[in-house]
């Protein structure tokens, strides 16, 4: 046997329904909570991509300006290193920015660790970027050499009033994964 919703309890529920249709892109539309930015930080793609690297890169023992670094990203955005073994098996690291700056925050100060740009290919549409940006790591800006070398895949998100650090996904480089030419190698 099957009983009706009493009149009023359909009402009500209508009435849910539509108001949660009509709040969703309210709820959507609003800014993002997280710390305020420089604005010269997040001014262009140039400017956003300059403020990464240059917060996380600093001297041993020098502490990073951890929440200049949160202004960049939204606030669910996620910093994803994938690492491979030696046959070949690769799996990620899902971070949130919390979770990296607690991870690798301490690792950047033991040695120092300084990464730098090489290259950059760039791909727009709309208001949103992909840079794949090659990268070399030094413990000290005068190492001859770089300890590694690798590619950080950017998106990136303009909402109209600055850039945003939506995700970064990396690997680095090795013996079987060269960095191709066209990305600087």
């Amino acid at each position: 046997m099957v009983t009706q919703m009493p009149k009023s309890l359909l009402s009500m529920v209508t009435l849910l329904f539509f108001a949660f249709l009509w709040l969703a892109p309210a709820q959507a539309q609003q800014a993002p909570a997280t710390h305020e930015a420089v604005a010269a930080d997040v001014e262009s793609v140039d400017a956003i991509m300059a403020a990464v690297y240059d917060v996380i890169s600093g001297g041993k023992d020098v502490e990073r300006d951890w929440d200049r670094f949160r202004s960049l990203f939204l606030p669910d955005a996620r910093l994803i290193p994938t690492q491979c073994g030696p046959q070949g098996n690769c799996r990620v690291i899902n971070w949130t920015v919390d979770q990296y700056i607690e991870a690798a925050g301490p690792t950047l100060m033991v040695r120092g660790f300084f990464e730098t740009e090489t290259h950059r290919v760039e791909e727009r549409f709309g208001n949103i970027a992909h840079i794949f940006s090659t990268y070399d790591s030094r413990f000290l800006p005068e190492d001859p050499e770089p300890f590694q070398r690798g590619i950080n895949s950017f998106q990136l998100m303009n909402d109209g009033k600055r850039w945003w650090v939506v995700n970064i996904f990396w690997q680095g480089a090795g013996p079987n994964v060269p960095i191709p030419a066209k990305y600087g190698g």
